[in-house]
């Protein structure tokens, strides 16, 4: 029986880990902890207020629980990173190795670590970019992962912790709000095309990034997470996603849902970001390894995030 930590469970891959773990994995234990916890307990689960810097209560924790898996999600995003660099370090790298040594002293047997496109920076070819590609990223966030990476290879060599990870693209998801990710105008543009208002899109109409509906993305992280050791020839650092699109090319897309909606752009410092990033993945090497797939096209991706948002408007609308 497998007991399991989420750190940071309550962002936005954290809660849909949670309802893709419930549903697929049933008789397992889980552990949901983040610095803030909702204050209506969620059924299924256990719900612990930790700072993952904590070490000490992380021990409690995972002693308390018998935890045999952590997915480790508590992280500073990219453009918050970028506002302050230190906060992000100390999160996102000192708590990282933090995680990583107890998880060894503790016997846990294996912590899946996700990674981000935001290690890849500027001078790389940026389409099809593969995992092999050299990673030189300029922001403290894409600098954090590459080290959340290199750690994750060390620990398994050194010390036979199971460490591993997805690099994944933007992610797509109607159940949580996203914070301060440079790929969130995505999110952000379904959200208010559903209200009905417009959108100012902090990107350049035509910056293409890869992406993933969140579905696609949990199922990664559970066949990952699933996956015969011996297959993995890349433990940390699979690349994963679905398709690559624009601001314009989304826009254009919604607008067949929803003909009255507007978009502006006026790019911010997030361009900067998005600049150095590939334009599209090649998830080979995860195809290869343990079968990846992605299941949702472009289109029924938005057709079912308007879906989803608007069915969530009319709930609140009732409720009222």
């Amino acid at each position: 029986m497998e007991n399991i930590l989420i750190t940071g469970a309550f962002g936005q891959v954290g809660t849909d880990l949670i309802l893709a773990l419930k549903e697929n994995k049933p008789g397992a234990t889980i552990v949901a902890s983040d610095i803030r916890i909702p204050e209506k307990p969620k059924p299924g689960i256990q719900q612990v207020v930790l700072d993952v810097r904590d070490q000490e209560e992380l021990r409690k924790t995972i002693s308390r629980y018998n935890i045999t898996k952590i997915y480790h999600l508590a992280s500073i995003l990219s453009a918050s990173a970028e506002k302050d660099p230190f906060l992000a370090y100390d999160i996102n790298i000192n708590a990282t190795f933090g995680l990583l040594k107890t998880a060894y002293k503790e016997h846990v047997r294996s912590v899946i670590i996700p990674s981000s496109i935001a290690v890849y920076g500027p001078g790389i070819s940026r389409d099809m970019v593969g995992s092999g590609v050299p990673t030189v990223p300029q922001t403290m966030y894409g600098i954090s992962k590459v080290t959340g990476e290199l750690l994750g290879n060390y620990f398994s060599m050194k010390f036979g912790l199971d460490v591993r990870g997805v690099r994944f693209p933007g992610l797509i998801s109607y159940e949580t709000v996203p914070t301060a990710g440079t790929t969130d105008y995505a999110v952000e543009m379904f959200i208010k095309a559903v209200e009905g208002k417009p959108y100012s899109c902090y990107l350049r109409p035509d910056t293409f990034l890869p992406m993933m509906y969140m579905p696609d993305a949990m199922t990664s992280l559970l066949m990952l997470s699933d996956a015969d050791s011996g297959r993995l020839k890349n433990r940390m650092s699979y690349n994963v996603a679905a398709y690559s699109f624009s601001p314009e090319q989304l826009a254009a897309a919604i607008k067949r849902h929803i003909p009255g909606f507007e978009v502006s752009y006026n790019a911010d410092e997030r361009q900067n970001i998005a600049d150095g990033w590939p334009r599209s993945l090649d998830s080979s090497e995860a195809m290869r390894d343990w079968g990846f797939s992605p299941q949702y096209t472009f289109d029924a991706m938005v057709s079912d995030m308007i879906s989803n948002l608007q069915a969530i408007k009319g709930r609140r609308q009732n409720a009222v």
